[in-house]
């Protein structure tokens, strides 16, 4: 099947990163959240984007406004009724995405594939929420979007051959590399990734040395762009602390139990620098 028009569910950064890579790719794409002012924050995400690859002259300014036209406004699921493939991108939280796929069951059409854009929970669980379980699989997409060239591709238990091969493509089609992981909790990247953001922040709770040596540390020794401490804020801490609170419930290895600092990080607000405060301070 040749997929032409694209929903994404959710207006945050990753979804509408996802949605900027479709549109500029040539999709019809509507973006979708539950408000207007969602939307409209989703969009203006979008344009800033471009303006910047238009001042750097790797965009022309009509390139940006044809990927613009390829935008559709969206605050009604019904709108998936003439889609192609539906992307979720909405909160990591089981339950409201079991909820968003059943709701797009009902209305997407019987050829449409149903993604999700998760960074841990397992999608056989996601696609039980569906009458069409072999056409839901895993999207996950690493943020920033429109920069960072891995999809990681996750089939669920019963996901169809044809269905993960017109995933593939597309994603190629975005100008991503697709590699295939199967459906364990937090899949490869997280389950690489979020445990050594948690040990980071293990060694900042015990002492062993400050915020800005631990980040300087991996940053020169091990040739990281940047710091487990300085990502975590990046991510949001209470992602770091979902994700590892999946890890931990999935396998019930001690091995992810969250770091003490983290959960008290999280149950004061700081979670980074969307709150201007995390582990760091952000002015």
């Amino acid at each position: 099947m040749d997929i032409k028009t694209v929903m994404v569910v959710g207006a945050g950064q990753m979804g509408s990163g996802i949605a900027q890579v479709c549109a500029a790719a040539g999709y019809k794409v509507y973006l979708n959240d539950l408000a207007d002012e969602l939307v409209e924050k989703g969009f203006k995400i979008i344009e800033q984007n471009l303006n910047r690859q238009v001042t750097k002259g790797r965009m022309t300014e009509i390139e940006k406004e044809n990927v613009m036209e390829n935008l559709y406004s969206s605050t009604d699921v019904i709108d998936a009724n003439n889609v192609d493939i539906i992307i979720e991108a909405a909160t990591e939280n089981m339950g409201i995405k079991k909820e968003i796929f059943s709701k797009l069951d009902e209305i997407a059409p019987q050829h449409a594939i149903l993604a999700s854009n998760t960074s841990s929970l397992p999608i056989t669980e996601i696609a039980a929420a569906t009458n069409r379980p072999e056409r839901v699989i895993g999207m996950h997409f690493m943020n920033p979007v429109p920069v960072m060239r891995l999809v990681e591709i996750i089939r669920g238990l019963a996901t169809d051959d044809e269905v993960y091969e017109v995933v593939e493509a597309m994603a190629k089609a975005l100008g991503k590399v697709p590699v295939e992981v199967n459906d364990f909790p937090g899949f490869v990247s997280n389950r690489v990734l979020m445990p050594m953001i948690n040990e980071a922040i293990f060694t900042l709770y015990e002492g062993v040395a400050t915020k800005e040596a631990i980040d300087e540390v991996m940053k020169l020794g091990m040739n990281h762009p940047m710091g487990p401490l300085t990502l975590a804020d990046v991510i949001g801490l209470d992602t770091c602390l979902y994700i590892m609170e999946t890890l931990h419930d999935g396998f019930g290895d001690d091995k992810y139990r969250p770091c003490p600092l983290l959960r008290k990080y999280v149950k004061a607000g700081r979670l980074g620098k969307k709150t201007g405060r995390g582990i760091y301070e952000y002015g």
